[in-house]
């Protein structure tokens, strides 16, 4: 069984119900019949009803409901202006934001009527996260909201976990700071937990290891790495690590003898977004690997953002995922 099949199959297992914002966009439609064909969640499409229907005959266990008419409107403008009113927002902004899909759906994970949301084919990733942001926020524990990428390696490769090894973060964080680079971390840690499958063994990465070189960015590492370690004894860590230190086992009891993680990490934290864009990409291409996200991570409830280039395939996959993290 595949990484892929396996996330599917552990979603079907949990019978979430996921709601998809853009349910007039074909290539949604059609995911929505896969996944509940699959029953692999239960979805809600959210757009006009006469319009979905037209364009596919829906399952058992798809639901459409149109944000604009819906009886619930008038209840989440509420929730939405007693959320937001202390950032200024007035009582008509709430009711005009409770109408757009992108508002509608998080309201409907923060009632408690859906467990997560995917959006993104038709809109930009700040356009999604934001109602996100504001409205379900981060996690316990968590003050930044972040991304990893599952990376899968062609069969037979010694890294990570039977080839699997998750990066993070690769899509969202520009410049963390350490207390970001920590939440990116713990984040990543449980990705790979609730989506691989795996028990992480997290290396926080660097050009140098264990003080071979004096910078501030490897500082900052190290500060992360420790921070980790004071809210989350309980995972294991290993910082600061070259990329080599931290896959390759000889390498890495040379340069960390009797590290638990070092040659043997499954969990890649960069330094910043241009080594983590770079890395998953080089490894990608390079080696082969199937790179699945990106995962968004860090809030209260989950909500992913999809590609505007995705295939039906592509949101399915990103589905089941969203069920998996929606799992308490």
């Amino acid at each position: 069984m595949t990484l892929m099949e396996s996330i599917r199959a552990n979603a079907a297992a949990a019978n979430k119900h996921i709601v998809l914002a853009e349910g007039e966009e074909q290539r949604i439609i059609d995911a929505a019949v896969l996944v509940a064909n699959g029953k692999i969640a239960r979805i809600t499409l959210l757009g006009d009803e006469k319009v979905i229907r037209g364009k596919a005959k829906l399952p058992k266990g798809v639901e459409v409901i149109d944000p604009k008419t819906s009886g619930l409107r008038a209840k989440f403008a509420d929730m939405l202006y007693e959320i937001r009113k202390d950032k200024g927002m007035d009582r008509a902004q709430a009711e005009k934001l409770s109408a757009d899909p992108l508002y509608f759906g998080v309201l409907m994970i923060k009632a408690g009527m859906a467990d997560g949301m995917v959006a993104g084919s038709i809109n930009a990733t700040g356009d999604v996260l934001r109602p996100a942001l504001q409205i379900i926020k981060t996690a316990p524990g968590i003050a930044t909201v972040s991304s990893c990428f599952i990376m899968v390696l062609p069969a037979g490769s010694p890294y990570g976990d039977g080839g699997v090894i998750v990066f993070g973060d690769c899509a969202v964080n520009i410049d963390p700071t350490a207390e970001q680079l920590a939440a990116i971390a713990i984040s990543s840690a449980a990705s790979a937990k609730a989506i691989a499958g795996i028990e992480p063994r997290i290396a926080m990465l660097s050009f140098s290891t264990k003080g071979s070189a004096k910078h501030a960015l490897a500082d900052k590492v190290i500060a992360a790495t420790n921070l980790i370690k004071q809210l989350r004894p309980d995972l294991s860590v290993d910082g600061e690590l070259q990329a080599d230190a931290a896959l390759v086992e000889k390498v890495g009891q040379l340069k960390s003898p009797g590290s638990p993680v070092a040659g043997r990490a499954n969990v890649l934290i960069f330094p910043d977004l241009q080594a983590g864009n770079i890395g998953y990409k080089l490894v990608q291409r390079l080696a082969n690997a199937e790179a699945v996200g990106p995962v968004c991570q860090g809030f209260n409830s989950p909500v992913n953002d999809l590609s505007r280039g995705c295939s039906v395939e592509d949101v399915v996959g990103v589905v089941a995922i969203t069920a998996l993290q929606a799992v308490k």
